[in-house]
């Protein structure tokens, strides 16, 4: 592969790794903002806003960026541990969105969402920074 080829893909997966971080932050202060936006709006919006599609979405905008973000790295510095910690982080969404209120409650699905979203970014931000040292 070319220098410019290389660097083509390096800055794309730049890109996806910040916008990783993002969907992961927005999706950490939904589950935690949320709750106090419905309390101070009477819950009246609470009636048009479908919670489930939005995890649901963000999980589906999350999943093939960090795939990528993730993959893209480990083939730059391999160090799995960081594509480990962000499929992991990505399991963790999946199952809070799919199994969390269901089988364990609302409180639960927000904690599994919340621990998920850090493993995410947390990976997202190292993989960034390792690449970026490197290149």
């Amino acid at each position: 592969m070319n220098k410019i080829s290389s660097q083509k893909i390096m800055n794309t997966q730049f890109k996806a790794d910040k916008l990783s971080i993002t969907l992961s932050m927005a999706c950490m202060i939904h589950c935690l903002l949320m709750p106090s936006f419905l309390i101070l709006t009477s819950g009246v919006i609470a009636l048009t806003i479908d919670n489930d599609l939005i995890h649901k979405v963000f999980l589906i905008l999350v999943i093939p960026i960090s795939l990528y973000a993730l993959i893209s790295g480990f083939q730059n510095h391999n160090i799995s541990s960081y594509l480990y910690l962000g499929i992991s982080g990505l399991w963790f969404l999946i199952f809070a969105i799919f199994f969390g209120e269901s089988v364990f409650g609302e409180h639960i699905e927000e904690v599994l969402t919340f621990i998920g979203s850090i493993m995410v970014a947390y990976s997202h931000y190292k993989n960034f920074q390792t690449c970026r040292q490197l290149g």
